[in-house]
């Protein structure tokens, strides 16, 4: 059973790291992929360089049983949308291995502005990441399809390839990329936000100030 887990990674966090290494062995999960996008669809372009997010992300990740970094929407022309990107690891991996694909309480809200969503489920499981407070509720046809295929436990994401929604709930960080930007390119330390291993790379390339 393969986790994926998408994002800007710009720069990847502490928050991130924790999230993977909590879902990865709660779920029993192979391998989670931590895949950069490439160009973002839903948000403005990533600060660094997609070969300085991964480079990060390679440090960041470096000894960590379980944890692969996969460059693929980095290479793929065009917004990186999660579809092109399943579809892709579906014809690598064949029809009969689970995918789940990580995503946060928000996004997961907002899943019908997504290209081509509603193919997603039936390329993968999608586990809905919920953070402690987070009591928002889906809404027209994501709220039709969270009701319909819903599961409790992790146990039905073995039996089948794709097409279960679970809930999970992750540790609660509160840590963004974002504001790490804004931190260093105030002067400030990110100390223990980022691994040290990251730190360095966005040091000695001065990459967010």
């Amino acid at each position: 059973m393969i986790g994926i887990l998408g994002g800007s990674f710009d720069p990847i966090h502490c928050g991130h790291l924790r999230a993977a290494i909590e879902l990865y062995q709660d779920l029993g999960l192979n391998e989670m992929r931590l895949i950069p996008s490439g160009v973002p669809p839903h948000r403005a372009p990533p600060v660094a360089s997609g070969a300085q997010r991964l480079a990060m992300l390679k440090a960041a990740i470096r000894g960590e049983q379980g944890l692969v970094a996969d460059e693929r929407e980095l290479k793929r022309a065009g917004p990186s949308y999660t579809v092109d990107t399943l579809t892709s690891l579906r014809a690598e991996m064949g029809d009969d291995v689970p995918l789940c694909l990580v995503m946060g309480k928000d996004a997961f809200l907002g899943l019908h502005t997504w290209h081509r969503w509603r193919e997603l489920a039936d390329l993968a499981h999608i586990v809905v990441a919920e953070r402690p407070g987070c009591d928002k509720l889906a809404a027209g046809e994501v709220a039709q399809m969270y009701s319909e295929r819903r599961v409790a436990a992790a146990e039905p994401l073995r039996k089948r390839p794709a097409g279960c929604i679970l809930p999970w709930p992750v540790p609660a960080l509160d840590i963004s990329s974002s504001r790490i930007r804004a931190q260093l390119a105030a002067g400030k330390s990110a100390r223990y936000l980022v691994p040290d291993a990251v730190l360095e790379i966005i040091q000695s390339q001065r990459i967010y100030t």
